[in-house]
């Protein structure tokens, strides 16, 4: 069975109502919660969402037409699991920081927590050295397209996909991606997911940051346009 995943202010959207329609008068003489009891337990639920079953949360599943195999957690290296971190931070929830160096992208949560994504990444020569970014936009089963630089660096993987490839399980992009923008312009960086989870935990890509599917359609549910990512390394 999928566990259903939502987004800290999705959880509190839902429960917020919920609650008040709820505790408003309880009939026994005790107050009604705070709108800042309200808000605790609605992140608290929001992290609980994370799984703490992997087998469950890396499970096959149908999404959008397209099967998404389940990745073997037995092989999975246990700190790449996707879990809820402690993580003191200055940022403000919703920011994306990617630590390179690591190969970990945290989500950036209320109460110097965090959820923590294992990601591959680029090597040196190719990562994102740009600091700051904005995830522009976000879409689901992307067409990938390299880059011509690409295409020039290796043209006997890449020349034959210049045009393009359609979303689907063969695309080399997952099932989601967030592009980040930098001073409104595409860096063509993105992060997203792979059709190689060998490759997370190591720095093979062409640049990217590259997630588990499960994981990036984790992080997708939780993320909105307009989100900073921050890469560090």
């Amino acid at each position: 069975m999928i566990r259903v995943l939502f987004s800290p202010r999705k959880a509190l959207a839902i429960a917020l109502p919920l609650l008040l329609s709820a505790c408003a008068s309880t009939g026994d003489g005790s107050s009604a919660p705070t709108p800042q009891l309200v808000r605790q337990r609605a992140e608290d639920d929001a992290l609980k969402s994370v799984g703490s079953d992997p087998v469950q949360m890396y499970a096959a599943r149908t999404d959008g037409g397209f099967e998404i195999p389940a990745i073997d957690v037995q092989k999975l290296n246990p700190q790449y699991v996707r879990q809820v971190v402690s993580y003191p931070s200055e940022e403000k929830p919703g920011t994306i920081v990617v630590d390179q160096n690591s190969r970990f992208l945290y989500l950036i949560q209320p109460g110097n927590k965090a959820i923590r994504y294992a990601v591959g990444v680029g090597p040196v020569a190719r990562s994102f050295d740009g600091g700051e970014a904005i995830i522009a936009r976000m879409a689901a089963w992307p067409r990938w397209i390299p880059t011509p630089d690409m295409v020039k660096r290796n043209p006997a993987h890449y020349g034959p996909h210049k045009d393009g490839v359609d979303g689907g399980p063969k695309n080399p992009m997952g099932a989601r991606a967030l592009y980040m923008h930098k001073d409104n312009k595409d860096t063509y960086y993105r992060v997203h997911g792979t059709n190689d989870p060998s490759s997370i935990g190591k720095g093979v890509s062409a640049g990217c940051i590259r997630m588990m599917n499960q994981d990036v359609m984790d992080l997708y549910e939780r993320v909105t346009p307009g989100a900073k990512i921050i890469v560090k390394g």
